[in-house]
């Protein structure tokens, strides 16, 4: 699945890039600058998003590796809602025993899915299956130096989320 979805970012980006070469050709500047921040926020996003999974699986990896036995499941693509729109992008869920660690992240990818609130480029929710508390929603926001990874906090405020809040997860999971 996960080349089916690899192939199909591909084909979107060779699609965008020609799209691109087109309006610079027909002097449409501005399709040509839109579609050029398309394809560079679809970058930041993808790299972002990978980072997330990558980085979830690499603890599960370790943590296997020193006696755990955890299950991972992948589904990808995945559609799943946050707040009013429709992202797609991709789910990981870990097992042990009764508990479930579940990994959504992705964007929208059509004018028909929605939009990305609060300035996000991208969104994720980690699940805690029985333990809702430890349950938290991701926004990828731009930064000055980098687009970062923020979880909803307490009062509205936004909160870093970085490797160690991710391993706060996961030891929260593995009890």
């Amino acid at each position: 699945m996960l080349k089916a979805m690899n192939e199909l970012d591909e084909v979107w980006a060779r699609k965008l890039t020609e799209a691109r070469q087109k309006a610079q050709a027909a002097g449409r500047a501005d399709v040509a600058d839109y579609l050029a921040l398309k394809a560079s926020n679809d970058l930041i996003r993808q790299t972002s998003v990978k980072w997330l999974l990558d980085s979830a699986t690499e603890i599960v990896s370790i943590a296997n590796r020193n006696g755990s036995s955890i299950v991972m499941e992948t589904e990808n693509p995945h559609h799943f809602a946050f707040g009013n729109a429709n992202l797609v992008g991709s789910r990981l869920s870990f097992r042990q025993g009764v508990r479930c660690l579940t990994v959504e992240a992705g964007w929208t990818r059509t004018p028909n899915d929605g939009f990305m609130s609060g300035g996000a480029l991208a969104a994720a929710r980690i699940s805690h299956f029985g333990m809702s508390k430890h349950n938290a929603e991701l926004l990828l926001i731009r930064s000055e130096d980098a687009p970062k990874w923020f979880a909803s906090g307490t009062n509205g405020k936004r909160d870093f989320f970085d490797a160690e809040s991710l391993h706060r997860h996961f030891r929260a999971f593995l009890g």
